[in-house]
């Protein structure tokens, strides 16, 4: 049974002989209706003190969940962002690879056809090089072979028959020298052997 300060205030006990005093009974039951109204104040501020702080816990409890959305949310960003970030490594360093065995397998090339091209070189050199010491050699001979034919003239024949075969021969010669004189200022000097080549070999070595 709920009970006000009114009810208590307002009370009614039957009357009998020898009964309590009744301004006493009045005096405690006004005492106990003040009490029970403080009471009921005091209850009602805890009651709503309770609701503000059940208020502020909920409140609490969504932005803890708030929190805790948040929280994972950048968790899981941060993890994407770090395979994202191991998956780009991963794949400049792949490039990289990729790139440098391009660049040695070039160089490897480049250095063997230089490699080529040096030991052709070396080849078109020893070929120029006979062939300049055999045209060299042939113009020795020719210039010897001409010295003896000039000194020829000048030697006494020791019988007149051999003064006019002598002469005879040496007239040939002279005629002989001649006509390929005259066929050599007509045609032009050839080149040494291999020295037809040089141009080739110039644009090489460019």
């Amino acid at each position: 049974m709920k009970l006000t300060a009114l009810e208590i205030k307002q009370q009614n006990f039957e009357k009998s002989l020898r009964g309590y005093d009744k301004a006493e009974v009045e005096a405690f039951l006004n005492l106990m209706s003040n009490e029970w109204e403080h009471m009921v104040s005091k209850n009602r501020e805890l009651q709503k003190k309770i609701d503000d702080l059940e208020e502020k816990l909920k409140h609490y409890e969504r932005v803890e969940e708030a929190l805790h959305e948040t929280l994972q949310t950048a968790k899981e960003s941060a993890e994407q962002k770090l395979t994202g970030a191991r998956r780009e490594a991963q794949t400049k360093i792949e490039k990289a690879e990729m790139e440098a065995e391009t660049i040695i397998r070039d160089a490897t090339q480049q250095r063997q056809q230089v490699r080529q091209s040096i030991i052709r070189l070396l080849d078109r050199r020893k070929e120029i090089i006979g062939g300049i010491r055999s045209y060299l050699e042939m113009a020795q001979e020719s210039l010897e072979q001409f010295s003896k034919d000039e000194a020829s003239l000048f030697n006494l024949p020791d019988e007149e028959g051999e003064v006019s075969i002598k002469l005879k021969e040496r007239v040939e010669r002279q005629q002989k020298r001649s006509s390929e004189g005259e066929d050599a200022e007509a045609e032009p000097q050839p080149l040494p052997p291999g020295a037809e080549n040089v141009d080739d070999i110039i644009d090489e070595l460019d």
